[in-house]
């Protein structure tokens, strides 16, 4: 599986890792999966346990060698996000609640017009913050340090 550049990227996606969503084209028609993996630079997604492929890897240092099954790419367009109500799969669209809170809901001929909620993976950090400080970080006593008090007015600039 070579790369494989995308003729048109998609610029707004509506379709996030985490989504619950049914393939609609393919060997794998009309079964659902999370999505695992969205890759923005080939208009593909990667679905949890589905669109299986071979792939023979060669025996290396720490590895053994052998024949694995591993999720493929799908292209965007042969996946839908399901209903949470109906449970089928619809378009998304974006509205505006009366708090103002933007929201994905499901539209469509078969869609019921629930709120889709954002997955609760996209939470999570996939890089966790670093702990201990980096050699580029600030020490704590520098940052706490007062430089400038606004009543006496010490630490102004001489304009």
């Amino acid at each position: 599986m070579g790369w494989k550049a995308a003729e048109k990227l998609i610029s707004h996606w509506k379709i996030l890792r985490g989504d619950n969503v049914m393939i609609i084209r393919g060997k794998d028609k009309g079964e659902s999966g999370l999505i695992k993996r969205v890759i923005r630079s080939q208009n593909r997604v990667i679905v949890e346990g589905k669109n299986l492929v071979k792939k023979h890897i060669k025996q290396g240092e720490g590895h053994t060698g052998g024949i694995f099954s591993i999720e493929a790419p799908l292209h965007v367009s042969n996946v839908q996000v399901l209903d949470p109500v109906t449970g089928k799969p619809c378009k998304i669209g974006y509205k505006y609640l009366e708090d103002g809170t933007k929201v994905r809901f499901a539209r469509g001929m078969n869609a019921s017009g629930a709120v889709i909620p954002r997955p609760e993976i996209l939470k999570e950090r996939r890089k966790p913050r670093p702990t201990s400080p980096g050699p580029k970080d600030t020490p704590i006593d520098l940052v706490l340090e007062k430089t400038y008090d606004a009543k006496a007015g010490i630490g102004m600039p001489d304009l």
